[in-house]
């Protein structure tokens, strides 16, 4: 049995790390496009110079931390991950900036309710956080329900996008 590729095997793959508000991000990508954007808990954040593939990623993610931007235009590179996951990350693309959907309202979408924990999956496994935004969906019953990086980083995504829906409510007293 062969082993699973890592990154480190796929030809032609770069790296650059971005430092944004919320912390340090390793971005990868390889001649098609952006493979992987993570969260890396990296102090300090390693600067470096960003190959040029991935230039214009790292340009988009700092102007969406700046609220410059609410819709990447990259392209992206989903090649290894299964037919399903694709389908997902499709439609989380779909998500306009600021709003939330729900596990239930995808899966629904994709023609399948009963596919709902499926689509969770599909979300956890989402290589590419920011840009294919499954910080933006949510229970049914509007609850904050699972992210890779925690709901509280999952809460400062959707309050940086939408404030007045998302702000914490701060104590009276």
């Amino acid at each position: 049995m062969a082993a699973a590729k890592t990154t480190e095997d796929i030809p032609g793959l770069v790296k650059a790390h971005f430092l944004s508000p919320f912390g340090c991000f390793l971005v990868t990508g390889s001649p098609r496009g952006i493979r992987s954007v993570s969260f890396v808990d990296t102090k300090p954040c390693p600067a470096g110079p960003i190959p040029r593939v991935l230039r214009n990623g790292v340009k988009q993610l700092d102007e969406y931390f700046r609220q410059q931007r609410t819709e990447f235009d990259l392209p992206l590179d989903f090649s290894g991950h299964t037919h399903f996951h694709q389908a997902v990350w499709q439609e989380l693309l779909k998500i306009p900036y600021g709003r939330t959907t729900s596990y239930l309202a995808i899966a629904d979408r994709l023609g399948d309710v009963k596919a709902i924990r499926a689509v969770g999956q599909a979300n956890r496994n989402n290589p590419m956080a920011i840009i294919v935004p499954c910080h933006r969906v949510i229970a049914k019953n509007g609850d904050l329900q699972g992210y890779f990086y925690g709901l509280d980083f999952k809460r400062r995504l959707l309050e940086l996008e939408n404030p007045l829906s998302f702000a914490r409510q701060g104590s009276l007293f």
